[in-house]
């Protein structure tokens, strides 16, 4: 799971992993409550303040221990305490998080495994699209749409950027003789194609505002925004980037011999700004050239 905390409410925000079996639905009807959910703790006692449900009854291993971002911001004519989450399901939420209501919904990449939205915002699964024995074809990448590593959100663009996956799996339910699921997860997922892409969200809409497609396959980069105007990820192909947050465009690139598997940082010494990122197992620090 992955947590957030703010000191103001003294809440502390987690993001639930899955039911099981994971791809199996037979035998646990329902939304299977509190699994792929956003759940909100008083950090002193422990006792649940609310919780939001990305994925009722989740048959496609959509966790939702993506990172919550925390940011406060107007909305709708109203500065809130906002929290921002993009989904490994596919959907970007928007919650008010002193309270857990849900103020947005918008899908991010293509995909075709859920049928609408519930009048909470919430996908409702689409039958046809969950695991058959004899396969279910699904427009969704076999990790999800994102995964663990950092989104980033912009005041100055109002963007929330995240690097995503689209494509196209196979989904398969797996029974033992007496009909019951077997094993952990219930089925298997076979990926039949992936592209990597770089997506810029306007929070208050949930509009995609620009997309940077990359190439064929799968990576996991985090993403650093800065005050000066700089976004710094990494693609599938192992280049390091920093681009403008605003379009997309490239400012600059390098091969660093690997993949940007974490987040980029960001600290000063000596008056000097650093960048930080880690490259398989090899850490880079970068920095403009020293003016003496």
């Amino acid at each position: 799971m992955t947590g957030t905390y703010d000191p103001g409410l003294n809440l502390i925000y987690w993001g639930t992993g899955n039911p099981h079996p994971v791809l199996a639905g037979i035998g646990r009807v329902g939304a299977n409550l509190y699994t792929c959910s956003i759940v909100a703790l008083n950090a002193d006692t422990g006792k649940l303040a609310w919780y939001y449900q990305p994925s009722p009854h989740d048959t496609h291993d959509w966790d939702a221990v993506e990172t919550p971002v925390l940011f406060d911001a107007e909305f709708h004519g109203r500065i809130r305490k906002l929290l921002a989450q993009a989904s490994r399901n596919g959907y970007f939420f928007l919650l008010d998080r002193a309270t857990g209501e849900h103020l947005l919904t918008a899908s991010f990449v293509p995909m075709d495994w859920a049928a609408g939205l519930d009048s909470k915002g919430q996908p409702i699964p689409n039958k046809a699209k969950e695991p058959q024995l004899d396969g279910a074809l699904v427009e969704a990448y076999e990790e999800g749409a994102t995964n663990w590593m950092a989104p980033s959100f912009d005041p100055d663009t109002k963007l929330f950027y995240v690097n995503a996956q689209q494509g196209f799996t196979l989904y398969y339910l797996a029974l033992n003789a007496g009909g019951k699921p077997e094993g952990h997860q219930g089925g298997a997922a076979s990926p039949l194609w992936s592209q990597a892409l770089l997506v810029a969200i306007d929070y208050q809409t949930g509009k995609i505002r620009w997309t940077r497609n990359e190439e064929e396959g799968a990576a996991h980069p985090g993403i650093l925004t800065t005050a000066g105007r700089l976004l710094i990820t990494g693609d599938v192909s192992g280049n390091l980037l920093i681009l403008d947050p605003r379009n997309g465009r490239t400012l600059w690139h390098v091969y660093a011999g690997g993949l940007l598997g974490s987040s980029p940082m960001t600290y000063e010494l000596d008056g000097r700004q650093y960048i930080l990122t880690g490259v398989d197992s090899v850490l880079y620090a970068w920095a403009l050239p020293h003016k003496p």
